[in-house]
Parts: structure tokens; C-alpha cells; sequence
């Protein structure tokens, strides 16, 4: 039996806590009514310890001072923000009808990729809000799929602006229980290596969720922040189309390049990103952008990149792909396997073989099980 959440009936400034929307890492979502206003909103209620410390406190009223500022059609609007019996919170419009996680999860279970009419739409949208966003000097830090929430009409709506700045600066978080800043999965080469970032962080983050929807899963996996990290600073991508044959060599080429690992070689702007975005749906040769190349880059057969091969599974055949099941590729035939394949079941190559050791391994290993070392991919 659940435990009853002790906000639920209770009232947070002038909001009457109605029930729970969502829980997060760092903070819980509640649906709320506004008594004075007679209206719905959305309110994010961190957990108790950010509140203990007056320093946060300071740097949170700021933030959200900053966000509330922001008006833009496909970025939620920040109400109120204040602090109640231990409580920090902050007020927002409510959006009720899911988020882009959910519309890919189900798309997943009815064995789709997002169309590109679909892509194009939401994309250009979240561009164009982070266009504006930047020119206000503000950046996102925190951009996946659950941070994007979706209207009755479709319109795409980012939230939890400014969040993760103000938890970077508070030194001590990551010893708390819960806590984080952005999400290893979508974070940018320069966010891992703890440089300073600016827009181009966003960019790559869209890029990852681009990649998201044309493949079902993110271009790195791993089950822990150092894996994860190492991938994004130093490993190149997958290239989209070894896994999903079917992509648009245009929006493969936007991927690529918003995946770049040094910044200067992506989009500078979103603004570029959004108007790559439009011309895919006009013609089929890969938009201009970045100061480089990304499909040979990335993709040369035998370079950096992964060769393309002969024979790749289709979505939604024999080989389901969802969040959880990647396949791997030989390097020697091509042929496509899932993370627990030693041998390549086609030639007989090992597929994850140690350098230190010899030890044969799951090819959907980072460390080698035997001695620890990386394995390259």
C-alpha cells in the first residue's frame, strides 16, 4: 500500500495541493488549483534540503526570477516561486497531456520510429524556444524527453529551465540522496568534462533526443555517470541508419552534426539547427551546417566512425529494438547482435575481446568483466 503523500490537501501559498503528477530525481510534481485566480497550475516542490540551505535558497529565487521572464509559446510559464514550511517551490502552467517520453514510449510499443513530419514539427518548435531562450542568456542544461511536455494540440512545451544551473553551483549536492545535474544520457562532451557551457550544450542535447526518436534509444548506454561520460567526451556515435535503415539521410546528417564532440563543429545556434530542420522536409540532400562533415566524420567505412554495413535488421521485424535491447554490429561481417553475444553468431569473430587480458566479452560491455579495462568500441 502507497504511503499517503503529506502535501496532498494541504495548501502551499495560495495553491490547494490536488494530487501528484510525476517524481523526479530532485523534486516532485503536483497538480494544484490557484483559489485566488480560479485556475490549474503545476508546482514543483523540491526536496527539504535545498531549503535548509539559505545560499540555494538565494540562487533559486534568482533563477526563477530570470525564467519567469521568458515568454515563448513552447516554454512553460513560471507563475510564482517561493518557500513554505521547509517547502521550495516554484509555480508553473500546467500541461497535462504527457511528455515526449511518453510519446516515444508509445511509439516503441507499436514498433514505430517518430514520422519525419512529426519530427520536424516538434523540433523546430523546441529550437526556435531555445533560440530565444539563449538570446536571453539563459541555457537549459537539463534538455531529454521528460523535461518536454505536450499540449492537446501537439505543441511541444519546455520545462525545468534554470534548474539545473542552480544545482550546479551548490557544491555539496551529489553527496545527497536524489540529486543531479542533467542527465548522463543527453549530456554534451564539455558538461561531462565540467568545462563552462553555452547554448551548444542544448544543441547536442537535441541531437541525443533526435537520435531518440529515429532509433528508439540514445546514442551511448550504460549503466553508470563514468561509462556514459567516457562515450559522449571520446567515443564517436552510432551512425542512425545502422540501426534504423529507414532514416532520412537529412535528418541523419542533423543528428550527426548536433553530435559533434568538439562545439564548434555543430550548429552555433538553434536557429541554424531549426532551419536544417525545415529544409529536411524539402529535399533529401544533407543541410549545410557545422564546419564539418559529420557523415565522414563519423561514418567513413573502417575510420572513426561505424562502417556501414550489408544487412541491418528492420524495426519492428525479428529484431524488436526498444530502450533496453541495442543491437551491436561485428566489426569483421556487420551482422547485428544483442548486448549478451560473445561470438558473432554469423563469422565466429569475438565481438568485445580485452586488450589486457584476452577475455572474451558480452559485446554490449564497456569494462571488461575479468580485469576492469575500457574496451573500445
Amino acid at each position: 500500500m502507497m504511503k499517503q503523500d503529506d502535501l496532498i490537501g494541504t495548501t502551499l501559498g495560495n495553491y490547494h495541493v490536488l494530487e501528484t503528477l510525476g517524481q523526479g530525481g530532485m523534486a516532485r510534481v503536483y497538480k494544484a488549483h490557484q483559489e485566488t485566480l480560479g485556475r490549474d497550475v503545476a508546482i514543483k516542490v523540491l526536496p527539504p534540503w535545498f531549503a535548509a540551505d539559505r545560499s540555494f535558497v538565494e540562487r533559486f529565487n534568482l533563477e526563477a526570477r530570470l525564467v519567469a521572464r521568458l515568454s515563448h509559446p513552447n516554454i512553460v510559464t513560471v507563475h510564482d516561486a517561493n518557500e513554505q514550511n521547509g517547502h521550495l517551490y516554484i509555480v508553473m502552467q500546467l500541461v497535462d497531456c504527457g511528455t515526449l517520453k511518453q510519446r516515444l514510449d508509445q511509439l516503441l510499443e507499436e514498433g514505430r520510429m517518430m514520422g519525419i513530419d512529426e519530427v520536424v514539427s516538434i523540433f523546430t518548435q523546441l529550437a526556435d524556444a531555445l533560440a530565444y531562450a539563449h538570446e536571453q542568456g539563459i541555457i537549459h542544461r537539463d534538455i531529454k524527453p521528460v523535461n518536454v511536455l505536450m499540449d492537446h494540440s501537439g505543441r511541444p512545451i519546455l520545462s525545468d529551465f534554470g534548474i539545473a544551473k542552480v544545482l550546479a553551483s551548490t557544491q555539496d549536492h551529489l553527496t545527497r540522496p536524489g540529486a543531479g545535474v542533467g542527465t548522463p544520457e543527453y549530456m554534451s562532451p564539455e558538461q561531462c568534462q565540467g568545462k563552462p557551457v553555452d547554448g551548444r550544450a542544448d544543441i547536442y542535447a537535441m541531437g541525443v533526443m533526435l537520435f531518440e526518436t529515429q532509433t528508439g534509444r540514445t546514442p551511448f548506454l550504460g549503466d553508470n555517470y563514468p561509462a556514459l561520460a567516457h562515450s559522449h567526451i571520446y567515443e564517436p556515435p552510432p551512425r542512425p541508419s545502422t540501426i534504423n535503415p529507414t532514416i532520412s539521410p537529412t535528418i541523419e546528417y542533423i543528428i550527426l552534426t548536433a553530435l559533434m564532440k568538439n562545439p564548434q563543429q555543430r550548429y552555433q545556434t538553434a536557429h541554424e539547427m531549426a532551419d536544417a530542420l525545415q529544409k529536411a522536409l524539402v529535399r533529401n540532400t544533407p543541410p549545410i551546417g557545422g564546419n564539418i562533415n559529420p557523415i565522414h566524420y563519423y561514418g567513413q567505412p573502417g575510420g572513426s566512425g561505424v562502417p556501414a554495413g550489408p544487412s541491418y535488421p528492420r524495426l519492428g521485424t525479428s529484431s524488436p529494438m526498444d530502450s533496453q535491447t541495442a543491437l551491436y554490429h561485428c566489426f569483421n561481417c556487420h551482422h547485428m547482435h544483442k548486448p549478451q553475444v560473445r561470438y558473432c553468431t554469423r563469422c565466429g569473430n569475438a565481438l568485445k575481446q580485452c586488450s589486457v587480458c584476452n577475455e572474451c566479452n558480452p559485446v554490449g560491455n564497456r569494462f571488461c568483466t575479468k580485469c576492469g579495462q575500457f574496451l573500445a568500441s
